[in-house]
């Protein structure tokens, strides 16, 4: 009884901690005001920090962990450095949490590429969501090294990856699987082997999935794949209609409240672009 009451104590608090981390990403993603978040996460950061290493092995924690470092590293850190070491952070937690999840996962790195897609079909739909924090958790630590060719030479795995989410549950994270490979799509011009008609689909199909109201998903085909091709009329399109559109549902707020500003952003130069 006493054995089964220590084990109760310590679900409970894994529980809790669990709780707060989310409590804490709701209320960030609730936020209309991206500088008080930028100014005020840090502390959190390092709070989780705390929490996971106290609870290493919780899996939720530490994807509650990877998510939030990521999200700061993609939108709110000043330097290169900091982006880097954020980023870091953010897939070690990721990875770590697939490996307790499921062993096979915990060297990912060391395998083939074609070992790892054969991994990946062990993935299903349960799993959906936690394969997604992973993948882009990889992808932003590429974003952030891109400098590294190393780095950039998982740059496959990572597409598994995510197209491995779309095809076992493309609602995952509100349709944001497509607006990743959408992106990764459009890193080379055609000429180079980037795939702009495949990237538009995507894109697409993020908006649709999100009822049109993931406004960044609208940016980033603005400036990633309008810009790419010089879609003049495309771009301002869909930009105008961002800056037109309401703020969305409330646990978008912040996403859209910077897809707003850097659609405006994006307006003010584009004459120079085009």
């Amino acid at each position: 009884m006493v054995a089964l009451s220590i084990s109760a104590c310590g679900q409970l608090v894994s529980n809790a901690k669990k709780e707060f981390a989310d409590d804490v990403t709701a209320t960030i993603l609730e936020s209309n005001d991206p500088e008080t978040i930028k100014k005020g996460v840090p502390a959190y950061l390092i709070l989780i920090s705390s929490m996971v290493k106290g609870d290493p092995d919780n899996p939720d924690l530490l994807e509650a962990g990877a998510q939030l470092y990521g999200a700061y590293a993609s939108s709110f850190t000043d330097s290169q450095e900091s982006k880097k070491a954020l980023a870091e952070t953010a897939f070690s937690y990721a990875s770590h949490a697939m490996c307790v999840r499921n062993a096979k996962f915990c060297d990912v790195k060391s395998i083939s590429y074609f070992e790892y897609e054969t991994l990946l079909l062990e993935v299903d739909k349960a799993d959906a969501n936690h394969l997604f924090i992973f993948a882009s958790s990889w992808a932003g630590l590429i974003e952030a090294t891109s400098s590294d060719w190393n780095s950039i030479a998982e740059l496959p795995k990572v597409k598994a990856s995510i197209q491995r989410v779309i095809d076992i549950d493309e609602t995952v994270s509100n349709g944001n699987a497509h607006l990743y490979m959408a992106v990764l799509e459009t890193l080379l011009p055609p000429s180079l082997g980037g795939k702009p008609d495949l990237a538009k689909k995507h894109f697409d199909r993020a908006i649709e999935l999100s009822n049109n109201t993931n406004l960044m998903a609208k940016v980033l085909y603005a400036e990633k794949y309008a810009r790419l091709l010089f879609e003049r009329e495309l771009h301002d399109e869909l930009l105008n209609q961002v800056m037109a559109a309401d703020i969305g549902p409330k646990d978008q707020t912040l996403i859209n409240t910077l897809a707003k500003q850097k659609a405006k952003e994006l307006l003010l130069v584009a004459d120079d672009y085009f």
